[in-house]
């Protein structure tokens, strides 16, 4: 069907759902940007590009659209299809958990699982987290932050806290420059532009989070056309991807307040980890979508091994 024919002869949000489905189908498009699956990315699409909420899709199935609604939704899912770009960067919009985010290809799409991981109970108040007590963070540091996400949802989870979010990239901290801005924790919230932890020298922290850069060489060779979409900075962690990963483990415990610890996200290197690490009681944490890629190592156990 041509773009033509698709505003023609489709008329209502199911339509278009049904539609986009079967054009995903058939290009066989890539998923992994804050959808796994061909129904959720045209949900996504189809319903952040009407205004509508990403997650009420059955009270406005068979809602006839405008003219005008029906080639923004053609173009869109035609570009999905045509140039491979993640849908987060037509529509300028990624979440995590509820949480909107602007994005564009200067960062990679939001999508850790630390975002889940916040939200799930790890911390709660009042001695209740399994890790941590929210109450006792008084600074976060977010190293890698790209659009900013995980400060952001850091600020809002541990609400006493101030947050520190460092980035190499130019480029990144001026989307996240945006996300803070739009952010009602805005004040207590610092980006840094720099390596990893020099923007923050003499600085101590109660948490660390960092999903940094851990893609290893062939996955990167292997890179589908939608992730080609991102910085290559935001991606490439060296031959087996954890390059910047061994380097935040031999150094956090310097920028650790006692009762400390980082929560770190690698993706499937846990085995190499384990293997060279085999001092450090990494304890790996599960997701709805993950298993073992993100783990959590205490500033005692830390600085015991240094």
């Amino acid at each position: 069907m041509q773009d033509s024919d698709a505003v023609s002869h489709l008329f209502t949000l199911r339509d278009f759902l049904r539609y986009a489905i079967s054009r995903f189908e058939e290009a066989g498009v890539a998923y992994g940007h804050g959808t796994t699956n061909a129904l959720d990315e045209a949900a996504f699409i189809v319903l952040e590009a009407l205004h509508l909420p990403i997650d009420r899709l059955d009270p406005f199935l068979d809602a006839r659209l405008l003219p005008k609604e029906r080639e923004r939704l053609t173009g869109l899912i035609d570009a999905r299809v045509t140039t491979r770009k993640p849908a987060a960067y037509l529509l300028g919009k990624a979440y995590i958990k509820g949480v909107p985010f602007h994005v564009d290809e200067r960062v990679i799409v939001p999508r850790s699982f630390i975002g889940e991981l916040l939200f799930s109970g790890l911390f709660d108040e009042g001695g209740q987290g399994q890790l941590m007590d929210a109450e006792g963070v008084g600074r976060v540091l977010d190293l890698c932050t790209g659009s900013g996400a995980l400060a952001i949802i850091a600020a809002q989870v541990f609400p006493q806290a101030e947050v520190d979010a460092v980035d190499l990239s130019k480029d990144a901290l001026d989307v996240a420059k945006r996300n803070v801005a739009e952010c009602p924790a805005r004040e207590r919230i610092e980006l840094l532009q720099g390596d990893l932890f020099a923007p923050v020298k003499g600085r101590r922290y109660d948490l660390i989070i960092t999903n940094p850069p851990y893609v290893d060489a062939q996955a990167m060779a292997d890179l589908p056309p939608e992730y080609r979409h991102e910085p290559v900075m935001a991606l490439a962690g060296g031959d087996d991807g954890l390059d910047i990963v061994r380097k935040i483990l031999r150094e956090a415990s310097d920028y650790l307040n006692a009762g400390g610890g980082v929560l770190c996200e690698i993706g499937t290197g846990r085995e190499i980890l384990d293997e060279e690490f085999p001092d450090l009681p990494l304890l790996w944490l599960d997701t709805e979508e993950s298993s073992a890629e993100v783990f959590w190592i205490s500033a005692a156990d830390l600085m015991r091994k240094a």
